[in-house]
């Protein structure tokens, strides 16, 4: 898939040799202190262990720089959880705000109905709102909020509780 957003865009999937650019891309997410409770990006294999492979999508730009990514994880190994899945989106800082994200959700979206998902899943930051508005955009809907859900681990906010915002998109029709 190729799109036009005032830059030519094109998604394929996630590959190992991407990982070098997409542990990059997530960490500076997690830098913003606005993406994730995490502290750092993962090593490959733990990435590659917890991630569904035939989920996994990167934006590549046109000189083959890689602008964001996304990846979903199950959320349960119990059988009646096998249809849902928690989602990550991470867009380039360079890269925000042009569609990049929401190519990367289209993909998401087209990639796991066909393979008979029912639910992806997010939690976001309230501060958030770009992603909260990109995402509300694209089918999801907030369904609850988890107060004081977790701890910040490092940054200028480290050791604050945070809330979160739980949001999921269903395929129109739930076969």
């Amino acid at each position: 898939m190729t799109a036009q957003l005032g830059m030519t865009v094109s998604l394929r999937a996630m590959r190992p040799a991407d990982w070098p650019a997409v542990r990059d891309i997530f960490q500076e997410g997690i830098d913003t202190g606005f993406a994730t409770f995490e502290s750092s990006a993962p090593e490959w294999d733990a990435f590659d262990n917890y991630r569904l492979p035939e989920h996994r999508f990167v934006a590549v730009g046109e000189d083959g720089e890689i602008l964001g990514w996304t990846a979903v994880s199950p959320v349960s190994s119990r059988p009646a959880y096998a249809g849902v899945v928690e989602h990550s989106i991470y867009v380039a800082g360079a890269a925000r705000g042009q569609g990049v994200g929401k190519l990367l959700l289209q993909a998401l979206s087209a990639s796991t109905e066909a393979a008979g998902i029912w639910t992806i899943q997010s939690s976001i930051f309230p501060e958030n709102e770009a992603s909260l508005r990109l995402h509300q955009a694209n089918g999801f809907a907030v369904v609850g909020r988890r107060d004081r859900i977790a701890r910040v681990s490092t940054g200028p906010a480290a050791g604050q509780w945070r809330d979160t915002l739980l949001l999921e998109r269903r395929p129109p029709v739930i076969g």
